[in-house]
């Protein structure tokens, strides 16, 4: 409705992640190149945290195109799956033929018969778990133990866990002490402070094709941070708001 009259090629402020839109101020470019470098590295699990409307999914969105292309990504955004399910989500997308009725063991031998062609063939595998706060316990016990897939040198699985802060929480229970005992790298979004989102609002407006002076002013920039908290989900339906005001 108002694109034509701020000159803009699209809408700045979409809540649904477009990665040409990616903010890589307040840590997030940071946090980008450190998840790849973990992820290239061999390090094992890798944890991401942040409120709901961080910027999580979004980061999760680029770190996929960002990898390199010897990396095979596996994005699991379901986080009700059981034990079970989870085996056949990452059998399905590996592409390995196993009966609806086969038992976890089986399963575990193909998917690490599969992981192992894959790194003879100088690929590497990395399961990318969105909203993983919510899994089941058990869930989270299988990840531990798919964790434990390796060669004689190197982890044949590597997993990146995307969740709110709950995550955390979950995690600080005793029965889950091995777990987090195999997280090598822990990543917190924060919000965005008042510097921080004026930059961010000034980006999201170029990057969808705006071209004159800033259009939001310290005033209002005071009045998003106030309202939002600094979380980018918020700023985003704010700053939509305002435009079409």
């Amino acid at each position: 409705m108002y694109l034509r009259h701020f000159g803009l090629g699209e809408a700045p402020f979409r809540i649904t992640p477009h990665t040409d839109f990616f903010f890589s101020g307040a840590n997030r470019g940071a946090t980008l190149e450190a998840l790849i470098y973990a992820i290239t590295h061999d390090e094992g699990i890798v944890k991401v945290s942040g409120e709901v409307g961080s910027g999580k999914t979004m980061l999760c969105r680029v770190l996929m195109e960002r990898l390199p292309e010897k990396v095979v990504t596996i994005y699991l955004a379901n986080p009700s799956l059981s034990r079970d399910d989870i085996l056949y989500a990452l059998a399905d997308e590996l592409e390995i033929p196993v009966a609806d009725s086969a038992r976890a063991t089986l399963l575990l031998r193909a998917l690490q018969e599969r992981l192992i062609e894959l790194y003879s063939a100088g690929r590497q595998v990395v399961v990318l778990i969105d909203e993983a706060h919510a899994m089941p316990p058990e869930t989270l016990e299988e990840i531990r133990l798919l964790s434990n897939l390796e060669s004689n040198r190197h982890k044949l699985l590597q997993l990146v866990l995307f969740g709110q802060t709950e995550l955390n929480e979950i995690l600080a229970r005793p029965e889950m002490r091995q777990l987090k005992d195999r997280i090598t790298h822990n990543f917190t979004l924060e919000p965005l402070v008042r510097e921080d989102i004026a930059s961010y609002l000034a980006f999201r407006m170029r990057a969808a094709g705006y071209r004159g002076p800033d259009v939001f002013g310290l005033a209002a920039v005071r009045l998003i941070d106030k309202a939002s908290s600094g979380l980018t989900r918020r700023i985003n339906i704010l700053a939509d708001k305002s435009l079409l005001a």
